[in-house]
């Protein structure tokens, strides 16, 4: 299981209703809006890492609001 935090950008005043609907996909753990240089953290996991990409490229950054996504994989050191 791999699980990654996802950094969002957003059009202004779209981050609650990003939020909200990538909360909703499959893989997604958690999903909340935030203040700072990202406007939405997400918390999602996945079998593999190809896996999550395709969530990350085929899912979320199709949300219409969204601007720019960092993803961050979570590693155990």
């Amino acid at each position: 299981m791999v699980q990654a935090y996802i950094l969002i950008q957003t059009e202004v005043g779209k981050a609650s209703s990003v939020a909200d609907m990538i909360s909703k996909f499959s893989g997604v753990i958690q999903a909340e809006d935030v203040t700072g240089p990202y406007d939405v953290i997400v918390r999602a996991q996945a079998d593999s890492v190809d896996e999550l990409g395709r969530m990350v490229v085929a899912k979320i950054q199709g949300v219409d609001g969204i601007t720019r996504t960092l993803t961050c994989p979570v590693v155990h050191l």
